[in-house]
């Protein structure tokens, strides 16, 4: 019997009249009480319950109608939820039930109440955050890995995990222009694989120093400096305090106009140094000289570590891989696949030309583990259970190829471009130059560009966030969705002129 397919609203026009709120539907009730079971009884139950579950398909055939219908109108729904998707939220206040409710009863809570309130992040006219859409192979790969429910902690849990990750390893390497055997750490996303990066950097350069920080701590150990630019990204200092490198012994250098760090003014580098670069600065895009400063830190010992959340990426091309020249000349690099190539949240990447030390920062062991000649995953990542994120990075580069890759940036760049010229036009002032997929607009003074951003954002035509630039206010767009055509982002663009009208601008 097929599942009817559930009916979602047209997606309301943000210029439309406001829905008005309706009351949340109260929340899920307890099941029916049934006769008290014994122990027995109750396990056989519940098992019996679950297995009618696989068996039937019903569940799932539910959930995937519901999910198509919610692909369906994620091109053209509102952006941000309003009011009234917002406050059906409140059906997930409950109580934790006594008794287990019907697992269809959740499904439909789940898409009624939840479906409205989310982002539209896989739609075209979403510029927040750096946040990318998903391609639709990669969104597949990881619906059916979600079902084989593999760990790729050891090759003998998952052998099939084992050998992508082997494969998609060597891709990265290849089409990164990395070095021959650079190891892959597949993690949540490049917050934790800066992590593992720097963790790779003290254990070689402690190791170099004779001092073993896997047993005998920091306590004692020699000091190692951190140098970066003073627009490195947050998670740098973040990295820096969970690994015991102390925020004091971070040496900030100061940025040019565009973010990059000044390679002039880049202190004597040393074999007790870790040097981080950027592949795109969080606001401008700008890239860092990495010919230069890789060069000067392999001269003196020091490690490099790239991060390249989103723009590392350019070195996959030939149109921006001017962009990325030299670096791979550094020890490690940091870069996310849910950003610049559209993977499923969460897929971040540790890069490590020097396997040794990547695996030596993460070394573990136990009675129980069996290691194996094959690719073992968790010997290259802080986590020992995790999710197959592999996968989706190799349905997207299985699909994209290298032209894709190529294709997919450039069309990113010049959406980025046209949003710059039709915001110029508009009356914006672009801070920045545009030389990979972000734009810094502002309205003349703070408070305008604040107010321009909320009425943005409020109308839900499309949503970009604010940051700080060269100490003023000023709208952050991430152009990072394939998702993105010319006419979302001249719809956006004309958003914002809207917002800057009615703002006396």
């Amino acid at each position: 019997m097929t599942t009817p397919r559930p009916q979602h609203p047209a997606p309301r026009r943000s210029d439309a009249p406001p829905a008005r709120p309706q009351a949340p539907r109260p929340p899920i009730a307890d099941a029916a009480a049934a006769p008290e079971l014994s122990d027995a009884a109750a396990q056989e139950a519940l098992r019996a319950r679950m297995f009618a579950q696989l068996e039937d398909k019903g569940l799932f055939r539910d959930a995937a109608a519901r999910a198509f219908a919610y692909l369906d109108t994620i091109m053209e729904r509102r952006v941000f939820p309003d009011d009234a998707a917002l406050a059906g939220l409140a059906a997930f206040d409950a109580p934790l039930p006594e008794r287990g409710a019907p697992a269809e009863a959740l499904i439909e809570l789940l898409d009624r109440a939840g479906s409205p309130a989310t982002v539209a992040q896989l739609g075209g006219r979403y510029f927040g955050f750096v946040n990318g859409s998903a391609l639709p192979p990669a969104l597949a790969a990881r619906w059916l890995t979600d079902v084989w429910d593999q760990n790729p902690a050891l090759h003998v849990i998952s052998p099939v995990l084992g050998r992508i990750e082997a494969t998609v390893e060597a891709w990265l390497a290849q089409l990164l222009g990395l070095p021959r055997g650079t190891a892959a750490g597949f993690v949540s996303g490049s917050s934790t694989a800066i992590f593992a990066g720097l963790a790779a950097a003290r254990w070689r350069l402690l190791g170099r120093a004779g001092w073993d920080v896997n047993r005998k701590g920091l306590a004692g150990a020699p000091a190692l400096r951190v140098v970066a630019g003073e627009q490195a990204h947050g998670t740098v200092a973040k990295a820096a305090q969970l690994l015991g490198l102390g925020l004091d012994n971070v040496e900030r250098v100061p940025a040019d106009a565009e973010g990059r760090i000044r390679a002039d003014l880049v202190p004597e580098l040393d074999e007790r140094t870790i040097l981080i670069l950027q592949a795109g600065n969080v606001n401008s895009g700008a890239f860092d000289d990495f010919a230069d400063l890789c060069a000067r830190a392999r001269a003196a010992g020091a490690w490099t570590h790239v991060d390249g959340a989103f723009g590392l990426w350019a070195a996959a091309t030939r149109r921006f891989a001017h962009l990325t020249r030299g670096v791979e000349l550094a020890d490690s690099w940091s870069v996310d696949g849910h950003k610049t190539l559209n993977t499923p949240y969460d897929c971040g990447i540790a890069l490590c030309a020097d396997p040794e030390a990547l695996i030596g920062a993460m070394q573990t062991d136990g009675a129980y583990i069996h290691w194996s000649a094959e690719r073992d995953g968790m010997r290259t990542t802080p986590e020992m259970s995790r999710r197959a994120r592999a996968v989706e990075l190799w349905a997207a580069l299985a699909f994209l190829g290298r032209e894709g890759v190529e294709t997919l940036l450039g069309a990113l760049h010049d959406n980025a471009l046209r949003f710059a010229d039709a915001l110029r036009a508009a009356g914006f002032e672009v801070l920045n130059e545009v030389v990979f997929n972000q734009v810094l607009v502002a309205c003349g003074d703070d408070a305008r560009t604040e107010a321009v951003m909320r009425r943005v954002q409020r109308e839900g035509e499309a949503w970009a966030g604010g940051t700080t630039w060269r100490g003023c206010k000023a709208i952050r767009i991430s152009v990072c969705s394939w998702a993105t055509r010319p006419q979302d982002v001249d719809r956006a663009a004309a958003a914002f002129a809207r917002a800057l009208r009615a703002e006396g601008g």
